[in-house]
């Protein structure tokens, strides 16, 4: 769209006529319309322009401005402009518009348009401006909002608050298509154009006392201003009638010149607009001035007044001008403070200096500017103040030396102070104590605590890091400018990092907790030392690496010797040895990594100088001992020669070789002694055969140069001589001893060769041995013998001296014996082991019988029977698996009933598009669009909702799991106090409070899965419906007549998953006989029976009837057939009606007790409220629930609530439905005692049968409403929570919590009045609404996902698993509940009655426990831990009780006997009866502990039988999708046929053979034909005869299954429609026979479908 400027008097694109053509009616209508869309453009424009002056923010463009302000922020930013103590931007939902963006509107949007138009309110523009709410958000009426802004710029303008809107009529240019596009739009409203010229006499009127005196004022101003003098018109201005107000005759001259420029505008704007308003829509404000534009031209003149006056004081630096100018009225500043004067000054004249370096060029604040400016200084002003006071607190903290409140005082936000850390409270307190004492007036002002608590957060994040080793954050923390450390260098931060760290280390084992800024700075100059030395020697081995390719020792020492270098062990004498050495050196590394400038490193120098140092130091040893050698032998002097060889020559030798050694020594050097005078005293060493070393012998000194003229002694042995000879005679020597010492081998081998020849020895005689063996084997026989009768004789001897033994023997013999014979009788008795048991089963079974009927039955059981039957209060491992069962069994039934409400919907929807394809197949895209959805939910959604729970709660952090902790508290405060659910039902629209009951309430209550949950639903049920009956039922038969929240709650719940097995049970043997009833055919409707008659014939025949199409239920039945049918459907009606009477009323026992409960609350409620009302009354109110509301529904649809089984292909017969909804309306008339009447009267015969009816009815209904209360029902109170073995546990999904939440916080003033409210706590702990993304954790959706949102939507539905629990559970000494006290005792008494027997409690109590007794109960004390350490975390009782239990026996009877004083105290137990009281509790619990094991099994059979229908159900569904599929394939394959004129791609787009597009003739029919076949019936206006002037054109359109119409009436086209196939069969799915086209031609729609199935598809 483009808008350009005009000339002033140009005229507008759509204007008068004023060409010289003539128009047709029809023209001058278009043109009429054409110019209100401009118009309303042209004041849409308007209002777009005058709100970004004010919002000074862009807005959408003109054509999308509607649809831009229907969210309502820009209305709600406009009200915080006008109103800004009304409207704040935390009032204005989705400011940024990022939701609105992002998933389109939400009803919260509404909020804003509220806001808008409070704020509108708070102003006092008058309410006959203002739009409904619907009218911005449903767009119901736009351009009523619009004209609202208008009149709000007007009221603006004249309070002096806003800008003039500008006139743009005439003065801006839009293209054709946009101003028909919104003459469509406007055309769609259906609305009259309100008058915009009109708004200033409106507002006059709205707001004037004396309309005609205010009208006569105005007039006289206008005429003044016309006149253009300035005394006149200020004295029209000053008349009171004219209500103006702020008029100052000093500035009259510059009124009128303002006002007669307005008035020259707006007349010139007048004459623009002349054309296109009627004499009879003119006004006379069309030209005059308004009293409003009068006002706010008045008010523009004071406010530039004000501010010329507000600038010059700014300019002049004048603080009392200043406060003059902002206190003016005409300026309207709010909070103008005298005590802020200097602050406004100083804020005012730097914001004009800013703006005036923007703009280059001196320039006055504007009043928003001043306005804003004054509020900051107000802010700045406050701020500063509570700055000082806090700096004082601060003071006074850091000198009382307490580092918590030190801190406390340092985090207030109003010390305006860098960020403090509260783990480093100390820190803090001892650096600002020092730095406080340090300070000559012993205080700390906020600059410098500012400096120093910013520095001292640094350190102590420094540290932090430090301690975490985090050599990153130690980095930036020492990077960070706040920390103001001196001489950082870049590159040496790593070397900072890892000084500070073991710095750090040592500080800690010190006992130092943290480094101080000084311990930091010092280590930072410590590095930088350190690396500044290092440096140096750097360049030092440089400047050494250079001498030694100089080859100068001089150089090379000179360099060695650098301080920098810092090389040890330098000696200058060594110079020359240095020289050579590192020369080698370096030239062996240069070799070896072959790169001619490689240098030595410092510690390749250090040991080229140390390997130096020892080389001269060995070969100066090696000098002395061969000299002192050589001496020795010349003396001939052996005595040295050992030691000598030892300490000078380092070798091994060998005392007793010291004269061989000497002796070897002298021969060699008497072979070498030569004479020769010419020998000097210098000898020569190799150092590492390579190095020269010259020592003289005489004076004892050694060098590596060579001396001058020196010749080398060779009559001397050298040293690697004296080493040789002495190493031949050491290895001699040693040679020789190794024999010596090998003396033991040899003897081995001697003996080796002896044990051979032994061994021979052996071998012979062993053969001879065996040669002779017959003789040897005699030999040993004889020997034998001779041993055996030794023995003998020797055994006897001793028998006949032991007779007294033998006695003994024979006696242990007979015992032996007689043990025998009892082992046999025992025998006996264990091969009769049934019967005798038998016998002792009937007897202990009498015995204990006996003492379970006196446990039962009598008044007061005793102590003694009461103690046989304790164990049973146990919970066994049994127990255990059945909760867990039970709870895992709920959590899939809540699981499949979600799943399956959710799978249902869908195929609802898709019932429905197949249900309009089977006519034809032009919408078969949608149909499988839709369906891959189907699947694609059905497949993995439907098993994702399965698993999502343990996924979810698994993937949450320890963060998030407290906050899960405390939903379970807010939750289970919910569920058990119903008041809060039913006040915030009743907070809600009626249809948010339905979607709420069914996804979170139910879910809350797990569908009612077990007793408790369902006990508790009910009784939110009741309390919900009082409320409602309280306070929104004003007459009883409100009820009935309209749609109450709670009803509609009840019935659909007990509808649900939990009632349909009982709808089924009650309902579906009597359905299902009348839909087998093939000859059975009901239809009670003479108009119907005729229509379908009719449509029966002309579908048969393709020919119209001649029988009228609209007939009266009088007409019908003058028919024979009509009437026949109907006497035959009366009869069977009765039949079939007596039939489900019987099934209802003998299963009143099967019908839900929540629902007998709800009938019996709603009757006794409305008895309660109208007490006059009969018995009848009440009973039909109750009969509306039963029947009406609960079993009617089911009657009429069997399929859609499960009573019937119907596969995927099959579906109940259009007969079938009416057979059941004839039957539903007899007894919906019976239940409630109406007879056939007046529409009715066909049916009046039946009169007599509903009156009877109705008495059955009303028996039933009685019956149904007497019920016993829920706690009677459940046996549960409001206590039984602490006796259950297990937590109550719900299944709700994520959005499902944070949707609740909000609903609390956002209606939580109306359900927590109270301000120590528990769920005002609990609201308080939760904080604030989390999103899906804080909910699961920073990370859980990557922020990069392009489909982030779409992720983020799936895991709001995860599921998770809530074990509820109460926050304020009770504490030993803090709560004296009674009962809960009784709960304590009873099972204290438990547990002392099982390990310590007696007649009375009181006996057990005062008598010591045997140890045997302790033993025993400290074995099931220690039992009962085990049984509890495996016990599920879900069902483990309180802390309070476990310890309770963990108590020795004795404090267990101590602690028993204190509370039974206070139960004695209360009543509740008496000493007299020795406490019979509590022990006839116990017996009772005893009863209760069976009857809930008894119900728990109950249940579990329920919960399997449930889950057991909602599987068959969801088959059912699955199906449903398989035959779905088969159905679409088979759609899919028809298209192939070859008299298919179009086939359809998936993606719903045209495929056309061979890449051309086949073009489609049109039909051409003359509505004579058409009136022929049937076709048309009539034309309005037009006689029959006529119709053969009347051609249609019927001609496929571009999309699939549209239709163009063409009406031409003698060659003319005078109307044309465009037709969708798609709505005739929608049309022929809800009965419609007629239809009007053209809204003159009456055409019947089943003949019209009939003819575009044969001539355009084949059919």
């Amino acid at each position: 769209m483009h808008h350009e400027e005009l000339a002033p008097l140009q005229r507008p694109c759509y204007g008068s006529i004023v060409d010289d053509e003539r128009l047709s009616a029809e023209e001058m209508d278009e043109r009429r319309r054409q110019n209100i869309a401009y118009e309303y453009l042209c004041h849409l424009e308007e209002a777009k322009r005058w709100m970004e002056v004010c919002l000074e923010e862009e807005l959408p463009p003109t054509t999308e401005l509607e649809e831009g302000l229907r969210n309502g922020v820009y209305l709600a930013k406009l009200a915080k402009f006008f109103a800004p103590n009304v409207v704040s931007d935390k009032k204005i939902y989705d400011v940024e518009q990022a939701r609105y963006k992002r998933s389109g509107l939400h009803f919260r949007h509404t909020d804003n348009t509220v806001q808008w138009l409070r704020a509108m309110e708070s102003i006092g523009l008058p309410k006959i401006f203002y739009p409904e709410t619907t009218d911005v958000y449903d767009r119901k009426n736009i351009p009523r909002m619009i004209y609202c802004i208008h009149a709000l710029s007007l009221y603006l303008f004249k309070l002096g608050l806003a800008p003039q809107i500008q006139d743009l009529l005439g003065k801006v240019d839009f293209t054709e298509e946009e101003i028909s596009n919104m003459r469509k739009e406007l055309e769609k409203y259906g609305i009259q154009m309100p008058s915009f010229s009109k708004i200033g006499g409106i507002l006059a009127s709205e707001l004037s006392v004396d309309e005609a005196a205010l009208h006569a004022a105005v007039i006289a101003i206008n005429e003044a201003i016309e006149k253009g003098i300035a005394e006149q018109t200020i004295a029209t201005l000053r008349n009171p009638n004219a209500m103006l107000l702020n008029v100052d005759e000093e500035h009259a001259q510059e009124y009128q010149n303002e006002l007669f420029e307005a008035k020259r505008r707006k007349e010139s704007n007048a004459r623009l607009k002349n054309g296109t308003i009627s004499d009879e829509e003119r006004d006379v404000y069309e030209e005059l001035l308004t009293q409003a534009e009068i006002q706010g031209n008045i008010n523009k003149i004071n406010i530039h007044i004000a501010l010329v006056q507000v600038n010059e004081a700014i300019d002049r630096q004048d603080e009392v001008a200043l406060m003059a100018g902002l206190n003016r009225p005409a300026l309207s500043l709010l909070e103008v403070l005298p005590q802020n004067s200097s602050w406004y000054l100083l804020q005012l004249c730097d914001s004009k200096e800013h703006k005036m370096q923007i703009a280059g060029v001196p320039n006055m604040l504007d009043k928003s500017e001043i306005q804003k400016e004054v509020s900051v200084a107000n802010v700045e002003a406050e701020a500063h103040k509570l700055k000082l006071i806090a700096v004082d607190n601060i003071n006074t903290a850091i000198r009382n030396c307490d580092p918590s409140k030190t801190l406390v005082a340092l985090m207030k936000p109003e010390a305006q102070l860098p960020v403090v850390h509260s783990f480093a409270a100390a820190v803090y307190q001892t650096e600002l104590f020092n730095l406080q004492q340090q300070n000559a007036v012993n205080y700390l002002a906020h600059d410098e605590l500012s400096i120093a608590v910013e520095m001292l957060s640094a350190v102590v994040l420094l540290n932090q890091a430090l301690e975490n080793k985090d050599i990153l954050m130690i980095k930036n923390h020492l990077r960070n400018p706040c920390i103001g450390f001196n001489n950082l260098e870049e590159e040496n931060f790593q070397r900072y990092a890892d000084t500070l760290l073991s710095i750090k280390s040592e500080a800690s084992s010190q006992g130092q907790d943290y480094l101080s800024w000084n311990d930091i700075q010092n280590c930072i100059d410590m590095v930088n030392m350190q690396i500044q030395e290092e440096n140096e020697r750097i360049i030092a081995i440089g400047h050494i690496n250079e001498a030694i390719d100089q080859g100068n020792p001089e150089r090379t020492l000179e360099t060695l010797l650098l301080p920098t270098a810092k090389l040890q062990d330098v000696t200058p004498v060594n110079a020359r040895h240095y020289q050579d050495v590192l020369h080698n050196a370096k030239a062996q590394k240069c070799k070896e990594s072959q790169d001619e400038s490689a240098l030595l490193w410092l510690d390749e120098i250090q040991k080229g100088i140390s390997d130096a140092n020892n080389n001269i130091k060995e070969a100066a040893i090696l000098a002395v001992g061969t000299s002192m050698i050589n001496k020795s032998l010349e003396k001939g002097d052996s005595q040295p020669i050992l030691m000598i060889l030892q300490s000078k020559f380092g070798l091994r030798v060998i005392p007793e070789c010291a004269e061989t050694y000497f002796r070897n020594l002298s021969k060699a050097k008497n072979l070498k002694t030569r004479e020769d005078s010419n020998e000097s005293p210098w000898i020569k060493l190799v150092m590492k055969n390579m190095y020269d070393y010259y020592y003289n012998v005489e004076t004892e000194e050694g060098t590596c140069v060579v001396p001058e003229g020196v010749v080398p002694k060779t009559s001397w042995l050298t040293g690697e001589e004296i080493q040789s000879i002495v190493g031949q005679v050491t290895a001699d020597y040693n040679r020789e001893q190794l024999w010596l010492a090998n003396e033991n081998l040899i003897v081995q081998l001697q003996a080796r060769a002896r044990g051979f020849l032994v061994r021979k020895n052996y071998q012979e005689r062993k053969a001879y041995l065996q040669n002779q063996e017959p003789s040897a084997i005699k030999i040993q026989a004889f020997w034998k013998g001779f041993k055996q009768r030794k023995s003998y004789v020797d055994r006897l001897k001793v028998l006949q001296g032991n007779v007294a033994a033998i006695v003994k023997i024979q006696s242990w013999v007979k015992m032996w014996l007689a043990k025998r014979a009892y082992r046999k009788r025992l025998q006996y008795f264990k091969d009769h082991n049934d019967e005798i048991v038998k016998i002792q089963a009937f007897l202990r079974a009498n015995k204990a019988r006996e003492d379970y009927r006196t446990l039962i039955g009598a008044e007061n059981p005793p102590l003694t029977v009461l103690r046989k039957f304790a164990y049973l209060l146990d919970q066994s491992d049994l127990d255990f698996q059945e909760e867990l069962e039970v709870t895992r069994l709920r959590e899939e039934v809540v699981t499949k009933i979600r799943s399956n409400q959710q799978l249902e919907k869908d195929l609802n929807l898709m019932d429905i598009k197949i249900g309009l394809l089977v006519k034809n197949r032009i919408t078969l895209q949608d149909v499988v669009l839709h369906n891959k959805k189907l699947n694609k939910k059905s497949k993995s959604q439907l098993e994702e909702m399965v698993m999502v729970d343990k996924q979810g709660i698994k993937g949450l952090s320890k963060e998030r799991r407290k906050k899960l902790e405390a939903y379970q508290h807010l939750f289970y405060l919910l569920q058990t106090n119903p008041t809060y659910l039913a006040k915030l039902i009743f907070q809600m629209p009626q249809n948010k409070s339905t979607k709420f009951m069914d996804t979170v309430i139910f879910t809350l209550y797990n569908y009612a899965s077990n007793q408790r949950e369902e006990y508790l639903l009910l009784k939110l049920f009741k309390t919900a419906l009082e409320e409602e009956i309280n306070s929104k039922v004003d007459q009883i038969q409100d009820i009935v007549t309209g749609n109450p929240t709670v009803i509609k709650m009840v019935v659909s719940f007990n509808r649900g998953a939990r009632g349909q097995n009982t709808l089924r049970q009650l309902l579906a043997p009597v359905v299902k006989e009348i839909m087998e009833d093939k000859s059975l055919i009901i239809n009670t409707s003479p108009v119907d029976v005729y229509k379908s008659w009719v449509n029966q014939l002309e579908m048969q025949t393709g020919e119209a009837s001649k029988l009228p199409y609209d007939v009266t239920t009088e007409q019908a039945l003058t028919h024979t057939e009509v009437v026949n049918k109907l006497e035959s459907s009366i009869q069977s009606l009765r039949a079939v009606t007596d039939k489900v009477l019987t099934s209802i009323f003998s299963s009143l026992n099967m019908m839900p007790y929540g629902m007998r409960y709800i009938a019996k609350v709603l009757k006794s409620s409305l008895h309660e409220k109208f007490p006059d009302a009969t018995e009848d009354e009440l009973l039909k109110i109750v009969g509306n629930l039963l029947y009406y509301r609960y079993m009617n529904p089911a009657i009429v649809a069997p399929d859609g609530f499960d009573i019937i089984d119907m596969t995927a292909r099959g579906q109940i017969h259009p007969d079938q439905r009416r057979n059941l909804g004839c039957v539903a309306k007899v007894l919906q008339h019976a239940a409630s005692n109406k007879l056939f009447e007046g529409e009715s009267e066909h049916l009046s015969s039946m009169n007599t049968y509903l009156s009877q009816t109705y008495q059955k009815f009303r028996n039933f209904f009685q019956a149904a409403s007497d019920v016993p209360e829920p706690e009677e029902k459940f046996n549960i109170d409001e206590y039984s929570d602490m006796v259950t073995l297990s937590k109550p546990v719900i299944y709700i999904s994520i959005e499902e919590i944070i949707n609740t939440h909000s609903l609390l916080l956002e209606h939580q003033d109306a359900i927590a009045t109270e301000p120590n409210d528990l769920l005002n706590e609990l609201l308080k702990g939760l904080g604030p609404v989390p999103d899906v993304e804080s909910f699961l954790g920073e990370g859980a959706v990557d922020p990069n996902d392009p489909n982030r949102e779409s992720t983020l939507n799936q895991l709001a539905k995860t599921e998770i698993s809530l074990s509820l629990t109460s926050k304020y559970e009770l504490r030993e000494g803090e709560d004296q509940d009674l009962k809960s006290l009784m709960i304590k005792t009873k099972r204290l008494i438990v547990d002392v009655i099982r390990t310590q027997p007696g007649d009375t409690l009181s006996e057990i109590l005062e008598s010591p426990a045997t140890a045997q007794q302790e033993s025993e109960h400290l074995k099931l004390v220690e039992k009962r831990a085990i049984l509890d350490s495996k016990t599920p975390e879900k069902m483990k009782h309180n802390q309070s009780i476990f310890e309770d239990g963990q108590l020795p026996i004795e404090q267990k009877k101590r602690k028993i006997q204190r509370n039974l004083r206070t139960l004695e105290q209360a009543g509740l137990v008496s000493s007299a009866t020795k406490y019979q009281e509590i022990i006839n509790e116990i017996a009772k619990d005893i009863r209760n502990q069976r009857r809930y094991r008894h119900h728990r099994k109950a249940e579990l059979v329920k919960l399997q039988q449930t889950l057991n229908a909602l599987n068959s159900k969801t088959a059912f569904y699955e199906e449903q999708i398989n035959y779905y599929n088969t159905y679409i394939k088979t759609c899919l394959d028809n298209l192939t046929r070859k008299n298919s004129r179009r086939s359809i791609k998936l993606d719903g787009k045209e495929e056309v053979k061979g890449s051309k597009r086949l073009k489609q003739s049109s039909l051409k029919y003359t509505a004579a034909r058409l009136h022929e076949k049937g076709v048309i019936l009539e034309i309005e206006d037009l006689q029959t005869n006529q119709f053969k002037n009347v051609m249609f054109d019927i001609t496929p359109g571009e999309e699939v299954g549209d239709f163009e119409i063409k009406a031409k009436f003698l060659g003319v086209e005078m109307e044309k429609v465009q037709l969708h196939f798609q709505d005739l069969l929608q049309l022929q799915y809800e009965g419609v026979a007629v239809m009007k086209m053209f809204d003159k031609a009456k055409v019947n729609v089943n003949l019209l479908i009939f003819l575009l199935n044969k001539k355009f598809y084949g059919k």
